[in-house]
């Protein structure tokens, strides 16, 4: 049915009344409805406070070019909110697939940090054995890879096997378990049967000396070329730089390999690196290395993390670990951290003569004194200690340090290497991890004759005070004497599973 054009509008005969949406306010209230539209006058709307604007407000909305006091027209109402409803709709999509993209890359992070991959290999703790048939390659790759803070990997020769056909290196996520590390495209690794690197194919090239049993393998990437590819890698071999090279570096990294392939062959990989190397006389370290260590007793050194292998059954079984040079004025404190207190904490940090004995705890034999983690107990001297601080956990820090006098003199500071040691006496870096019987009958006769010579050597000495902390705060002291040739900050360990990270100079920046 047509109407004509001239004809009145239903709505003309509201007058100056118009159709307006308020929410309900109360039951007295004038409702249209269930929808909230509210019939109001002419005069009720322009007398509304929050649509007299006068301005650049007006200028925005469907009231735009209208008089403020004015209604809108239905048609620009609708409008205006159906511009808001699709707004809010692209807004809820928008969040919707951005909230599925990061699940996505979650789950694809969790999977490559999670997942280690290995192949003709038995995983057991950090130790990794050869299990496959005859001539078949065994490969294994570590769930994460190395970073700009944790650049650097070491593996241990425990068993070099029937051909020594160990290799470590770098290989991408996509890497073929078939193929030793260096063997496949992005790859790289040193090999210890021939001394050759081996970068993405199966001929390599000289790069340095062969391994054997006891040796010690390291590869890592400069900080410097992961924000700039491709990747310097380099190797150590026991603590030396041997060489290195750059490798493409392709998302999400390049992850930490090993390589087996002959029966018996057995390694330890040191997963996550202890630290950034650094260069000290043409010598690759990774914070402290034997370089800093004057004696490993049942003590397996990687970084500056020591980790017991002793037997822990017995008293005389201690891990002991001692600096190459005594502590002075110039280097006065040193600390640790306990990474894993093992089965008993029986960790003890103290300062101990340079001839102390191996197979003695800290602060049991004369000429030494050390705080005890299980007990917070002190020893000196005697294996009886006395009430001294509150045991140590795992994550606390113990400190121990010196409190020189002024006038300490110059032959006692240590200022130089030369000092620190005496001339007649040469130390050589050893880690005697598999102790024989011939050592410890050796060990017990050392013994004997220190026993006569203790109470001299401190009573030659000058007198010192010796204080330990926890945590930064100070636990107390002991005044001690200092016999010939120092104090050497020492660290004892005797049950199984203890790891302590060391820092020998924490106060010089």
């Amino acid at each position: 049915m047509s109407r004509d054009r001239d004809a009145p509008s239903p709505l003309s005969s509201l007058g100056s009344a118009f159709l307006r949406f308020r929410p309900p306010i109360g039951r007295g209230s004038r409702q249209s409805g269930r929808s909230g539209w509210r019939l109001v006058s002419g005069a009720q709307w322009a007398g509304t406070g929050r649509r007299k604007r006068v301005g650049p407000g007006c200028e925005r909305g469907p009231w735009r070019g209208r008089d403020p006091r004015s209604p809108p027209a239905m048609d620009d109402l609708n409008l205006h909110f159906r511009f808001l409803n699709w707004r809010r709709r692209i807004r809820e999509i928008r969040e919707v697939r951005e909230g599925r993209d990061r699940d996505r890359d979650r789950d694809r992070d969790r999977g490559l940090r999670c997942q280690e991959r290995a192949r003709h290999i038995l995983v057991d703790g950090d130790t990794l054995s050869y299990r496959g048939p005859s001539g078949e390659v065994g490969c294994y790759v570590a769930p994460r890879p190395l970073t700009r803070d944790s650049n650097y990997f070491e593996v241990s020769i425990v068993d070099s096997g029937v051909r020594g056909t160990i290799a470590v290196g770098l290989v991408p996520h996509c890497h073929s378990l078939e193929h030793p590390p260096g063997w496949g495209p992005g790859s790289v690794a040193y090999h210890a049967d021939d001394g050759k690197l081996y970068s993405g194919r199966a001929k390599g090239r000289q790069f340095g000396s062969k391994c054997s049993s006891g040796d010690r393998i390291g590869c890592g990437v400069e900080r410097g070329s992961f924000g700039a590819p491709p990747a310097q890698v380099f190797f150590t071999k026991n603590g030396q730089r041997v060489g290195g090279l750059g490798v493409p570096l392709s998302p999400p990294g390049l992850f930490p390999a090993v390589g087996l392939h002959s029966l018996g062959e057995e390694v330890r990989l040191h997963l996550p690196p202890p630290g950034p190397p650094r260069m000290r006389g043409g010598a690759m370290l990774v914070d402290s290395l034997e370089e800093e260590w004057g004696r490993l007793h049942d003590v397996r050194l990687y970084g500056s993390v020591l980790e017991y292998v002793g037997k822990g059954k017995s008293i005389v079984d201690v891990g002991l670990a001692q600096a190459r040079r005594p502590l002075s004025p110039r280097s006065h404190y040193f600390e640790l951290e306990i990474l894993d207190p093992g089965e008993k904490c029986y960790i003890a940090l103290g300062v101990a003569r340079k001839d102390y004995p191996k197979n003695r705890h800290p602060g049991w034999s004369r000429g030494s004194v050390a705080y005890h983690a299980d007990d917070g107990k002190l020893f000196h001297g005697s294996g009886v200690g006395d009430p001294f601080g509150p045991r140590c956990y795992k994550g606390d820090v113990m400190g121990c340090g010196i409190m020189f006098p002024r006038d300490y003199g110059r032959d006692s500071e240590g200022d130089s290497d030369d000092a620190s040691e005496p001339p007649e006496v040469k130390v050589k870096v050893r880690n005697v991890m598999y102790l024989e019987e011939e050592e410890e009958e050796e060990e017990e006769e050392e013994e004997e004759e220190e026993d006569g010579e203790d109470m001299e050597q401190e009573q030659e000495g000058r007198k010192v005070v010796v204080f330990f902390t926890r945590n930064g705060m100070v636990v107390g002291r002991r005044e001690v004497g200092v016999p010939p040739g120092g104090l050497f900050p020492t660290v004892g360990m005797l049950s199984t599973g203890e790891k302590v990270k060391v820092d020998l100079h924490p106060l010089s920046g």
